[in-house]
């Protein structure tokens, strides 16, 4: 069997409602060199093998998982049996529009070594933004970019970009490997970022498409997040930073990256969510170690320089009040 240019990962958990319509988005698709790896990360309604068969077209690939391996290990699990050149992640609620895949090989041929992020918009409102690129402010935080903003904002050319959302995403897979995939201790949130970063270390940039569209569903809330996302998403970005912030950048951020670790802690007095933060906090602290470790090796073996990795941070010191007051209140994540 020739191997395809594509190997679409798809995790199935908590979101079964949507696979039919992702999976005919993927028959859809007017580049048919691919497979898809749909993995069953212990989903508690499994897809029927009978509505499965309908999509015999496909290069369909059904894996099963008892547990839930969260969408670090999931991923890492599904990568294992890809055979594509490039791997390209996608949420089971995520909609490609017909030409997404074709707009993602002419890209991979024209930039090889390149990894790249989709233009995510609202599922069933097309006027307004899911997000475009994963923005990575220089204290440590993160967002997504233009999240819930019209449409008419996004950029209209490619740019280079520091991170893709992983609801929609692509790697080549050499690229993955060599960096070990997804760190499974991050379990969910803030995975994808890990990933990227150390990605932009080894040498493989990320370019932003806004031509590859996707219509993402999603789980927006209109409070605070749930328990489980501020757990995980409190603790692992601390643990992005200690990992992949290169060389000086290191030592002349951290004391930003303490400041607005410590604006959380004090916000946590005050969100319902507040107890799942401080554990957050405390076991991200026990896990320094294990990252101090993890950090030595990511950069022993960094090809680009703390200055080029500099230029794709965001700079600007008003951008983590916004990230706090706004991106905090109201968010859509790739996991949910």
């Amino acid at each position: 069997m020739n191997q395809p240019f594509f190997s679409i990962l798809i995790l199935l958990w908590q979101s079964e409602q949507y696979l039919q319509t992702c999976l005919h988005s993927l028959q859809a698709q007017t580049f048919k060199d691919f497979e898809v790896i749909l993995l069953d990360n212990g989903a508690s309604h499994p897809p029927d093998h009978a509505i499965l068969g309908v999509f015999h077209d496909l290069d369909l690939k059904h894996l099963h998982s008892d547990a839930n391996l969260g969408f670090a290990g999931g991923n890492n699990l599904a990568a294992k049996s890809a055979t594509g050149e490039y791997l390209v992640l996608l949420n089971s609620d995520a909609f490609p529009e017909p030409d997404w895949l074709a707009t993602l090989h002419q890209a991979a041929l024209a930039h090889p070594g390149h990894c790249f992020a989709s233009r995510l918009l609202q599922a069933g409102n097309s006027a307004i933004l899911d997000g475009e690129w994963n923005v990575y402010h220089a204290s440590g935080l993160a967002w997504r970019k233009n999240h819930s903003q019209p449409a008419t904002k996004s950029a209209t050319g490619p740019r280079y970009v520091m991170s893709a959302c992983a609801a929609a995403s692509a790697y080549p897979r050499t690229a993955f490997e060599q960096v070990g995939g997804f760190d499974e201790e991050f379990f969910a949130y803030m995975e994808d970022i890990d990933l990227d970063m150390r990605l932009q270390l080894a040498g493989y940039p990320f370019l932003y498409l806004p031509d590859a569209v996707v219509q993402h569903v999603g789980s927006g809330s209109t409070g605070y997040r749930s328990d489980f996302a501020t757990y995980y998403g409190q603790r692992n970005l601390i643990w992005a930073f200690i990992k992949n912030m290169p060389g000086f950048l290191f030592y002349l951020l951290l004391p930003a990256h303490i400041f607005y670790n410590l604006i959380y802690v004090i916000a946590g007095f005050f969100m319902p969510s507040g107890k799942a933060l401080f554990r957050g906090k405390k076991d991200a602290l026990k896990g320094l170690s294990t990252m101090r470790k993890k950090r030595n090796a990511i950069q022993s073996q960094r090809k680009i320089t703390p200055l080029q990795f500099a230029r794709l941070l965001d700079w600007n010191p008003f951008s983590p009040v916004v990230k706090i007051l706004v991106h905090d209140a109201s968010t859509k994540d790739h996991n949910d």
